[in-house]
């Protein structure tokens, strides 16, 4: 299975009664206490039978490397066909382009708003998404999209006009922060880690929704990255960030 942390595992589902379960049971499934694992079972569904499933991490979703593989002309031309024939295929008219389009211009922008500014209902947008994302030319983001290094390639390759015209590949994206972080986050503009990178560590935790867990994160991947905080440890915490703010470079010292 494809998950967010990568290809899992199915290795076994074996069913067992739920006097059989232990304090390790427990654990694994993410329950407080055995007590509250079977409480929790009984509460859900007592007439049904309990299966313990084990699962294993079976590695990175192929789909990373593809979407960061920019592909050459012949690859493209196959992935145009691609996209022309769902474009035909739609009961509704074309589609393609301007979904790319729509999430390079707006990324980590909420599904519900970007379906709305298409249009259409959110499931059916979210559905198109993911057809697109098979491919390697969107990722799915804590909020919302982006667009991937192989479908800006496509949409340089058509000429179609870019919120970012010239950019061969998209900015590292925010990690996985969870969604109070990463909004608050992309409500202020900051919407990849170089932008991150053009902020003080003070200005990051003043936002709202952004604690340790995201710091956390957010710290290895920039140092991963080889960014780091703006160094700036006489700026005050309750600094206002704005989308202009943000995208500025850091001053010059002397």
């Amino acid at each position: 299975m494809r998950t967010a942390v990568g290809l899992v595992e199915v290795t076994s589902v074996d069913r067992v009664p739920v006097s059989s379960l232990t304090a390790a049971d427990a654990r694994r499934a993410g329950a407080a206490s055995l007590a509250a694992l079977r409480q929790g079972l009984d509460r859900l569904h007592p007439e049904r039978p309990v299966y313990r499933i084990g699962l294993r991490y079976a590695g990175v979703d192929p789909r990373h490397a593809l979407r960061e593989a920019v592909p050459d002309a012949a690859e493209i031309d196959g992935i145009v066909v691609w996209l022309d024939r769902l474009d035909r295929a739609s009961p509704t008219g074309p589609w393609t382009r301007a979904t790319l389009l729509l999430i390079d211009e707006l990324p980590a922008t909420r599904a519900p708003d970007l379906a709305q500014r298409m249009g259409r209902d959110t499931p059916s947008f979210k559905q198109n998404v993911r057809k697109l994302k098979e491919r390697g030319l969107t990722e799915s983001l804590d909020i919302g999209y982006r667009l991937s290094a192989r479908g800006a390639a496509v949409l340089d390759h058509e000429g179609h006009p870019r919120s970012t015209p010239g950019r061969p590949a998209p900015d590292i994206p925010l990690p996985h922060l969870g969604a109070a972080a990463t909004r608050a986050l992309t409500e202020h503009g900051v919407v990849s880690l170089e932008q991150v990178a053009e902020l003080s560590e003070a200005e990051v935790l003043a936002l709202h929704g952004v604690g340790p867990y995201a710091l956390r994160h957010l710290l290895a991947a920039m140092d991963a990255a080889g960014l780091a905080f703006r160094d700036d440890p006489g700026t005050s915490p309750q600094v206002t960030v704005t989308p202009e703010t943000a995208r500025k470079p850091p001053p010059t010292r002397a």
